[in-house]
């Protein structure tokens, strides 16, 4: 990674400097992390075993729930670690690659959920054409188009972060390295690298979040012409998917959508979306998803009766 500048490695001050708090942060981020990490991959291994789970919906819910693992994991272990020690230090490369992985599997999840709502539109509004238009090829090349275009995305994250030139003080106000508190220490006019970092993460942001509510609004409105239990089991589909869609946009637009300003929520609204909603999501599907739940449970069964017969 070339360097522009004189500083090598930065200092995170993270989310607090009072010991007795870093000691409670520890506790509830490694719970956090822990409870994502095994929620995530609980829905991955049962979509992965479970014959009952092959529709695209699943696919789908397999690599978000792929996507919020190491979403979490971009961010979280540093700062669980970074609460126990003296000097919470991070390489100029280290930094680099934290905004390379936040921004790429940030944006992944942001098109898995795109897909899941063209998913579901296509399920509910045509319903005869359904295996035809989402077949397994056709979900297949959705998910490569949606790491290709992550890749671009983070790619031109990280472009941006590397024109920044550090000559000063390399103190993060932040517990890791995303380019808002990075164009606090650029020892430069950063207007106009603002100006693309907005376009890029922000433009991503809003109007992928006003096609996913547009996508629902039609969905929900064309329920009215299925059965009761058609609509029950439709509603509660999507009524998961637009939660899920909320709790991530709204921090995330919150974020990426102003002026480079900062604010004393600032540090709170990262970690609800990057280390809160990760841990969320595992709870709104299964919780809210008899297939998955059921699918679960004679996972757990078939696993306890092959241990029984040994």
């Amino acid at each position: 990674m070339q360097q522009n500048h004189s500083v090598t490695e930065f200092i995170l001050l993270g989310l607090t400097q009072d010991s007795m708090k870093k000691k409670m942060i520890f506790i509830i981020f490694f719970i956090l992390y822990m409870g994502t990490m095994v929620g995530n991959l609980l829905i991955i291994v049962t979509i992965k075993s479970s014959r009952t789970l092959g529709s695209p919906m699943y696919f789908f819910l397999f690599y978000l729930s792929l996507a919020d693992s190491c979403f979490s994991t971009s961010t979280a272990p540093r700062l669980i670690v970074d609460s126990l020690s003296v000097q919470r230090i991070i390489t100029y490369n280290e930094c680099m690659t934290q905004v390379f992985a936040l921004h790429f599997f940030g944006c992944m999840e942001v098109f898995v959920l795109i897909l899941m709502a063209i998913d579901r539109y296509v399920a509910i509004c045509k319903p005869l054409h359904y295996p035809a238009i989402m077949s397994r090829q056709v979900c297949i090349i959705l998910i490569v188009i949606a790491w290709i275009g992550s890749f671009i995305h983070s790619i031109v994250e990280v472009a941006q972060a590397l024109k920044l030139p550090f000559c000063g003080p390399n103190l993060i106000d932040h517990y890791c390295c995303d380019l808002q508190p990075l164009l606090k220490l650029a020892c430069m006019d950063t207007y106009l690298i603002n100006l693309e970092w907005a376009t890029n993460s922000g433009a991503i942001c809003t109007s992928s979040f006003v096609i996913l509510m547009i996508s629902y609004i039609v969905i929900l409105h064309s329920l009215r012409n299925h059965s009761a239990e058609g609509r029950k089991k439709a509603l509660s589909t999507c009524t998961s998917h637009i939660i899920v869609v909320i709790l991530f946009f709204g921090p995330c637009m919150f974020i990426y959508t102003r002026p480079p300003t900062t604010f004393p929520m600032d540090k709170m609204v990262t970690v609800f979306y990057t280390i809160g909603t990760p841990f969320l999501n595992p709870l709104i599907y299964t919780l809210r998803n008899a297939e998955v739940k059921n699918a679960m449970r004679k996972l757990w069964h078939i696993k306890i009766t092959s241990e029984s017969k040994r």
